[in-house]
């Protein structure tokens, strides 16, 4: 029952002997050490943390000694080739035999961090397009009846060429109104079913090599043991379409796209808590994307090129949305990823 406790838990919790020997880690000390508990039982602090003068492990030996609990907050973790800032509390605790034990509990702020920062720019893109919306309805309405009188002039009209300019009126408010229709976004209910994602990602892969040159390779890393994911089949397709076509973009010389898939554990999306999760990277080598542009990609009519509208990452995350899933994206030169964190089953919510 207790361990069930423990491994439902979100931040990790290890128990290390008198002899800095650890017996027990609950799921979440996997996730942050990425390694799985039959590989970690039976190693030592000095081999899990680093034996630098400020490390954990030091942290562990002072409480064996003087047998008092520690706190510790905001302290680094080196994890691969990343740092990870977390809060530590160490705990002496005596077992069944009279031997000293240290319960160790590490909760990683960053993803609290990145979850503050997610809610707060979900809350601003929901008024964003919020407003965005109600502009466009009020645009829409003079559009029509401007579309509707150059109609009926056309027809009034007997001159060529003044037909000329009533035929451009009409195409531009068409023009207009198309582009009225992309700002408000999807308008319909994604119709789901359970799909291969690998044969989503496919379809937008020969899409993009039709569409584009051949100085851009585009490779695949597929996890093949995801299982099929609830999806509306034509939503998805454009949504993950719009991010690859925006990375081909950003992509001045020969360059290479990768698309990746790999099972993701324990993630909170909207207030949701999901275990088990598909994430779908997008990744290129292009110019990367400007520090001051990375907190606004998302809105609509935000972009970077000249010749763009700014709606297309704008209109991928309201569907990847729709599906309850979340898109992030780091960049920086030679490495831009937009990674797609998607639910593997409804009920894995909690």
């Amino acid at each position: 029952m207790h361990q069930k406790i423990l491994d439902s838990l979100n931040e990790a919790v290890l128990l290390f002997n008198q002899h800095l020997k650890l017996i027990y880690i609950n799921n979440a000390g996997e996730i942050l050490f990425d390694d799985s508990k039959n590989h970690l039982l039976g190693k030592y602090a000095a081999d899990i943390f680093n034996l630098t003068a400020n490390s954990i492990y030091v942290d562990l030996k002072k409480c064996l000694v003087t047998e008092e609990n520690l706190v510790d907050r905001e302290i680094n973790l080196q994890k691969l080739k990343q740092n990870l800032t977390l809060n530590l509390s160490i705990t002496l605790t005596i077992d069944k035999l009279g031997f000293k034990q240290l319960i160790v509990e590490l909760q990683p702020l960053d993803r609290h961090l990145q979850l503050t920062k997610d809610e707060q720019l979900a809350s601003q893109q929901t008024i964003s397009r919020m407003l965005i919306r109600g502009l466009a309805h009020e645009i829409k309405n003079p559009l029509g009846g401007l579309r509707g009188a150059a109609q009926l002039l056309d027809l009034e009209l007997e001159n060529a060429d003044l037909k000329e300019y009533t035929q451009i009126i009409i195409s531009e408010a068409d023009r207009l109104t198309d582009l009225m229709d992309k700002m408000l976004g999807p308008n319909k209910l994604p119709q789901k079913s359970k799909l291969n994602i690998h044969q989503i990602l496919e379809r937008v892969r020969q899409l993009v090599s039709a569409e584009f040159s051949s100085n851009i390779q585009i490779k695949c890393d597929y996890d093949p043991s995801i299982p099929k994911v609830m999806l509306d089949k034509n939503q998805f397709i454009q949504a993950v379409l719009n991010i690859v076509r925006n990375a081909i973009q950003a992509i001045t010389t020969d360059g290479v796209i990768i698309l990746k898939t790999r099972v993701h554990r324990c993630m909170t999306i909207g207030r949701k808590y999901y275990k088990l999760l598909v994430r779908i990277d997008i990744i290129d080598n292009g110019v990367g994307i400007k520090q001051d542009m990375q907190a606004q990609i998302f809105y609509p009519m935000i972009t970077g090129r000249a010749e763009g509208t700014g709606l297309g990452l704008s209109i991928s995350q309201a569907l990847i949305n729709q599906h309850n899933g979340l898109v992030e994206c780091q960049s920086e030169p030679g490495n831009t990823v937009f990674s797609i964190y998607l639910p593997l089953e409804k009920n894995h919510a909690v």
